[in-house]
C-alpha cells in the first residue's frame, strides 16, 4: 500500500511563518499515522525558487537570485527539523532533476499543439505573478491581493486551459472527495461556472530574467506557477524514472492554504489532463490563521515566528495546539492566550498530571513495576467495586474506536475530531482514578488491576497521539519502561488491550508538560471594578440567585449548521447536548458561515419554550456577545464535557 502527500511549496521571498508551519504539521501527522499503518509512504515538502518576487528580493538585498534562494530555502529545513518533520524529500526548483522534468512537460504539450505564441495585453499583478482582465479588477486593485497592477502588452506563450473546462466540471461532480472541504468544492465549481480562459505560460527574458528557459524559445522562462506545480511529479521521477513515478503517482493528498485553491484546483488538474496523467486523489485546502482577525503581516506588526513559539512553549505543544484548535478546513484565530489554556488544561492537567498520577502510585505501592492485570470477575463484591469498573470498558474500547471512529476522522483529515475523541478517553481514565482512589485501596488484586488499567490505557494513548506529538508519544511509553520506539510499531497491533507486560520497571522521567503561567501584556489587563450610582442600579432589573438558578444553561457543540431559506440572519444549528441533540434557531448568519460552526462549543439556554421563527421550530438559545456590529458565540477555553451545567 503506498501513501503519498505533499504540502505546497514554500516561495523564498520571506521567511517561514505560522501558516507555513500549519500545512506541514498537517501533512506530517497525515504521514507518520500512514507509517504506523503499514503504508509505503512519501512525504514531499520544498521551496519555491524563481519568479519575479525572488529576483526583486535577491535585487533589494544585493545578491544573486541564486545566492538568496540558497539562503532562504535553508529557513524552511531549519523550521522543519525543529518542528519534527519527517518528509521523505526536500524538493528545490532550481535543481537540476526539477527543471528538466519542468522543460520536458512544456515540450510535450508543445508538440501536441496545447501551447501557442499569441500576442497579450492586460493588467499584472507582480505580488500574484498573474494577468488579470479589467472586468476582475476591484477598484482598479488585484482582486486577490488588492495591492496595484500595472498594464503590460506583449507576445507571450499560453496553454490552452479553456479546451479542459468542460472535462474538468465532470470530474469534479463526479468525485466529491476530489477537492475539499465541501465549500472549496462549491467554490471552484464556482469558478469554473464563468468563461475559462487560457494560461499564460511565459514571461519574456527582456522583463524577468530568473526562471527556466522555455524548450522552445531561448528568450523566454517560465511562468513561476506552471514551474511550481510541476514539482509534484518532478519530484518522484516524471520521465526519468519510470518506476518510482508509476509506484508514486497519483498523489492521494495535495495539502494547501485556500489562497493557492484555484492554481491547483483548475491549473494543475488541467495540466496534468493535457500530460496524459491521471489527477490527484484529493486536494485540501485548509483555512488561514489569522491574528486578532488581521491576516498576518510583518506591517501589520502581527508575524506570528513557530521558532519563537517552539522555544518558548515545545515543539509538541505548538503541534498539538496547531491541530486540536481549529478544525482542520477553517479560518482560525492565533493568540498566545489560547495556546496558553490548551497547554494548561489539556497537556499540564489532563494528559500530564494522568501520567504522573499513576507512575508515582506504581513507584509507591507497586515497587517501581508494572502490576499483572487482575480479571474484574474475581474483584471482591464487599469493596463495591462497581462503582468504578464500569469505566473499564471504555477503556479497553481502544481497539474498535481505532476501526472506526479514529481512522475516518483521520483519513478525512478531521485532525480536530480524532484528537477531542482522544482527550474524552484521557478524561475518563481521569475520572477512572478519582472513582478508583488507588492511594486508598486495600485489596492488592484490586489495586494491580486498576493500575495496570491506567497504566495499559497510558500506552495506548501514546500510540494514538504520536502523529501528533511524537516526542511525547514516545516519552510516555519511555517512562513506561518500553524499549521499543513507537515509529517501528504496527499501528493495529499497539493499540490492542494487553500489550503491556507486567513486571516491567518505570521510569518516572521530566514532566511532560508544566504548567504555563500566563503574564498578562500591559493593555491586556481585564478589570471587574465598576462604579456606578445607587439610583442606576435601582433602574436596573436585579435577581436573586434563585432566579439566575431557573435558567438551565448547557454546555453543546455544534453538529449541523444550515442557513434558513429567505433569511438573511438566521442559521437552523443541530446543537449536542450530551443526552440529546437539540434543534435550534440563531440569528447569526450575517457573523458566521455554517462550515464556521462545525465542532464549536457553545452554552446553550435548555430550558427555554420552544418558539418557531420563519417556520423553523426552535428549541432552545445560544448565547453571544456582541459590540461593533460583530457577534461572538460564547465558548471555552478548556475541554468541557457536553451536557455539562453551567454556573
Amino acid at each position: 500500500m503506498k501513501f503519498y502527500i505533499t504540502t505546497p511549496i514554500y516561495y523564498v521571498n520571506d521567511i517561514p511563518h505560522i501558516g507555513h508551519a500549519y500545512t506541514t504539521v498537517a501533512a506530517d501527522v497525515m504521514a507518520r499515522y500512514k507509517r504506523l499503518c503499514g503504508y509505503q509512504v512519501f512525504f514531499l515538502t520544498g521551496t519555491d525558487e524563481h519568479g519575479q518576487k525572488v529576483q526583486q528580493a535577491a535585487e533589494k538585498r544585493g545578491v544573486t537570485p541564486q545566492k538568496h534562494a540558497d539562503e532562504l530555502h535553508i529557513a524552511f529545513k531549519n523550521l522543519w527539523k525543529k518542528l519534527n518533520i519527517s518528509n521523505d524529500d526536500f524538493i528545490r526548483t532550481t535543481e537540476e532533476r526539477h527543471k528538466k522534468v519542468v522543460q520536458k512537460a512544456l515540450q510535450i504539450l508543445f508538440d501536441k499543439k496545447d501551447i501557442y505564441k499569441e500576442s497579450y495585453e492586460g493588467w499584472y499583478c507582480l505580488s500574484d505573478e498573474r494577468f488579470w482582465m479589467e472586468k476582475d479588477l476591484k477598484e482598479g486593485n488585484c482582486p486577490d491581493c488588492g495591492r496595484k497592477v500595472e498594464y503590460i502588452k506583449e507576445w507571450n506563450y499560453f496553454f490552452r486551459m479553456s479546451n479542459y473546462r468542460d472535462w474538468l466540471i465532470q470530474h469534479i461532480k463526479e468525485n466529491p472527495r476530489f477537492i475539499m472541504p465541501e465549500s472549496r468544492r462549491n467554490e471552484v465549481l464556482g469558478f469554473l461556472g464563468r468563461p475559462l480562459g487560457d494560461l499564460c505560460i511565459s514571461r519574456p527574458k527582456e522583463r524577468l530574467s530568473w526562471g527556466i528557459p522555455l524548450p522552445f524559445d531561448e528568450n523566454y522562462v517560465t511562468y513561476v506557477w506552471f514551474d511550481a506545480l510541476v514539482n509534484y511529479i518532478s519530484a518522484i521521477g516524471f520521465e526519468y524514472d519510470k518506476d518510482k513515478f508509476k509506484n508514486w503517482w497519483p498523489s492521494n493528498h495535495h495539502l494547501l492554504g485556500k489562497d493557492i485553491l484555484t492554481t491547483h484546483s483548475v491549473y494543475w488538474s488541467t495540466m496534468l489532463k493535457a500530460l496524459d496523467l491521471p489527477l490527484p486523489e484529493n486536494i485540501f485546502a485548509h483555512g488561514w490563521w489569522t491574528v486578532n482577525g488581521e491576516k498576518m503581516s510583518k506591517s501589520r506588526g502581527n508575524f506570528v515566528n513557530p521558532h519563537e513559539l517552539i522555544d518558548k512553549y515545545g515543539v509538541d505543544a505548538l503541534r498539538y495546539f496547531l491541530m486540536r484548535e481549529v478544525p482542520f478546513g477553517l479560518d482560525g484565530d492565533f493568540s498566545q492566550r489560547a495556546l496558553i489554556g490548551r497547554i494548561n488544561s489539556d497537556l499540564a492537567n489532563d494528559l500530564g498530571n494522568l501520567l504522573s498520577r499513576t507512575l508515582n502510585i506504581i513507584k509507591k505501592f507497586k515497587e517501581g513495576k508494572i502490576p499483572p492485570e487482575i480479571d474484574g470477575k474475581n474483584r471482591s463484591m464487599e469493596q463495591n467495586i462497581q462503582e468504578y469498573f464500569k469505566y473499564d470498558p471504555t477503556l479497553k474500547g481502544f481497539e474498535s474506536y481505532a476501526a472506526n471512529s479514529f481512522n475516518s476522522f483521520m483519513c478525512k483529515l478531521e485532525f480536530h475530531y480524532a484528537l477531542s475523541y482522544i482527550w474524552k478517553i484521557i478524561g475518563d481514565m481521569n475520572e477512572y482514578v478519582q472513582k478508583a482512589a488507588p492511594w486508598a485501596e486495600k485489596d492488592d488484586g484490586i489495586l494491580s488491576n486498576t493500575l495496570y488499567t491506567l497504566s495499559e490505557g497510558l500506552r495506548i494513548i501514546a500510540v494514538y497521539i504520536y502523529p501528533f506529538m511524537p516526542e511525547t508519544g514516545q516519552e510516555i511509553w519511555n517512562q513506561l519502561g518500553i524499549k521499543e520506539r513507537i515509529e517501528n510499531c504496527n499501528f493495529k497491533e499497539s493499540i490492542k488491550w494487553g500489550g503491556l507486560k507486567d513486571g516491567i520497571e518505570i521510569k518516572i522521567g521530566r514532566q511532560l508538560f508544566p504548567r504555563v503561567e500566563e503574564k498578562m501584556e500591559i493593555g491586556d489587563e481585564v478589570t471587574a471594578t465598576v462604579t456606578e450610582s445607587a439610583v442606576a442600579a435601582e433602574e436596573r432589573q436585579l435577581i436573586s440567585i434563585d432566579e439566575f438558578a431557573k435558567v438551565d444553561l448547557r454546555v453543546g457543540e455544534i453538529k449541523q449548521a444550515e442557513k434558513i431559506e429567505k433569511s438573511k440572519k438566521l442559521l437552523k444549528l443541530k446543537v449536542d447536548i450530551g443526552t440529546e441533540e437539540r434543534q435550534v434557531v440563531a440569528g447569526i448568519a450575517e457573523h458566521y458561515t455554517p462550515e464556521e460552526l462545525i465542532g464549536k462549543k457553545i452554552v446553550l439556554v435548555a430550558n427555554l419554550k420552544p418558539a418557531k421563527l420563519m417556520g423553523t421550530e426552535s428549541h432552545g438559545m445560544v448565547l453571544a456577545a456582541g459590540g461593533d456590529g460583530r457577534l461572538v458565540l460564547i465558548g471555552f477555553d478548556g475541554e468541557v464535557k457536553l451536557g455539562s451545567k453551567v454556573k
